[in-house]
């Protein structure tokens, strides 16, 4: 189906940790517009594609999501590490500490847990594709709130990398649907 490196899609070598920074980047981990939602809900949907097409432009955004979701806890884990209990207290992230030591774990900036109902499907091909248009924007400008919040460049680097990915993703998103459109209207050519 496709072949995995080990090596993340862009490098990640933060210096610094920033334990603030690491609990608003736990959003696109977790969260509603986070790539673990994004993967899920693209690989959800590709088998209600009506052809080929859909299912392979779905098959490899998804599974480009799951290369974000590793590129996010790179960046989580080397903004966290060496921290002490008081260090994540004071950045408000003792409750995940208490659940999970240093794990990682799925949630959004505010604690809350991976939710199945951030996954949007509706049986019907054109609603999954503009919602994956949504849940893209979406995701773009949560890294554009993200890269306001440092002037850190080895944050930003891979952050703007993703937003890029992100406006990628909306484009083919884009052409899918639009192509899907004009068979449904009879106006392919």
């Amino acid at each position: 189906m496709w072949k995995y490196e080990k090596k993340l899609q862009y490098p990640v070598n933060i210096k610094k940790k920033n334990l603030k920074m690491a609990k608003c980047i736990l959003t696109q981990y977790g969260g509603p517009a986070g790539e673990l939602a994004a993967a899920w809900q693209y690989l959800d949907q590709r088998y209600n594609m009506p052809d080929d097409r859909g299912k392979s432009l779905l098959t490899d955004i998804g599974t480009e999501e799951l290369a974000h979701v590793e590129m996010i806890s790179s960046m989580l884990y080397q903004l966290m590490k060496g921290a002490t209990k008081e260090e994540l207290k004071a950045a408000g992230l003792d409750s995940q500490y208490a659940q999970f030591g240093m794990d990682l774990f799925p949630s959004d900036a505010f604690g809350n847990p991976f939710n199945m109902t951030y996954i949007k499907v509706s049986g019907d091909y054109i609603a999954d594709i503009e919602s994956d248009m949504g849940a893209e924007q979406r995701a773009r400008a949560t890294y554009e709130h993200l890269m306001d919040l440092t002037d850190d460049p080895d944050i930003l680097g891979p952050l703007s990398f993703l937003r890029e990915r992100e406006i990628v993703h909306y484009q083919r998103f884009k052409e899918l649907r639009d192509y899907y459109l004009k068979i449904k209207n009879n106006t392919l050519k």
